[in-house]
């Protein structure tokens, strides 16, 4: 079992307090166990600067802009690949199978296909194992990391580094198809609107959503209540 999966999952979850809180202590984890490269580590301070200096509420509607917003960017793994065929829906069942198998309870609202609740899963798996798994989905990580670096949002260092630990190149022939995909634009309404038209409107997870993000730094040996404890100071020790 490893913690750096679960601290990455957690750094591409809808922000929280626990999670601003958390950054310092994520950041440790992932120079610990060094399961991926300094280099790539490095590139995700602007990320963990931000976790810990923005607002809140900036951080939850950049999130949303970026992941809820945009289709490109979505954060379901089989979006990419099967879109809204049946052949996603088989998928998702083997994938949940998968989770149950190795005693991942993903009986929630979220699909079994969101990156953060497959990185759970990779935190449950020895580390070859794990790294094998990660190797699965690696091309629409990689195609992500481009889009998301394209878009200059420091979230692309999360795909960066699971990259760099999947220690290999993505099939090129796979990126290349994913490539063709189009990149949407959240600011335009009208495409907008025209490619969700039969998906429900939510705004940041459903509380009920696996993994919540203070469960994940509870199994990391983070105290989340800290950041109660932090707001009901104002910050002060």
């Amino acid at each position: 079992m490893t913690n750096t999966y679960k601290a990455l999952s957690a750094l591409l979850s809808y922000p929280s307090a626990d999670l601003k809180d958390a950054a310092d202590d994520i950041r440790d984890v992932l120079y610990k166990e060094a399961l991926a490269p300094a280099w790539a580590l490095r590139q995700l301070d602007r990320l963990i600067g931000d976790l810990k200096t923005l607002d809140l509420l900036e951080l939850q509607e950049r999130y949303v802009f970026l992941f809820d917003r945009t289709r490109s960017l979505s954060l379901h793994l089989f979006e990419h690949v099967h879109g809204e065929s049946r052949d996603r829906g088989q998928a998702m069942v083997d994938l949940k199978a998968l989770y149950a198998e190795g005693g991942l309870d993903a009986s929630s609202v979220e699909l079994p296909d969101f990156l953060p609740l497959f990185l759970e899963y990779l935190s449950t798996r020895p580390a070859d194992e794990a790294r094998t798994l990660l190797n699965e989905p690696l091309s629409v990580i990689a195609a992500l990391k481009e889009r998301l670096t394209k878009r200059k949002t420091p979230y692309a260092a999360v795909l960066r580094v699971l990259e760099a630990m999947a220690g290999r190149a993505p099939a090129q022939s796979e990126l290349d198809e994913l490539r063709k995909a189009p990149d949407d634009d959240p600011n335009d309404l009208e495409a907008l609107d025209a490619a969700w038209e039969d998906e429900p409107v939510t705004f940041g997870p459903d509380e009920e959503g696996c993994p919540k993000v203070d469960q994940m730094l509870e199994r990391m040996g983070i105290d989340s209540t800290k950041a109660d404890e932090t707001a009901a100071t104002g910050g002060r020790s």
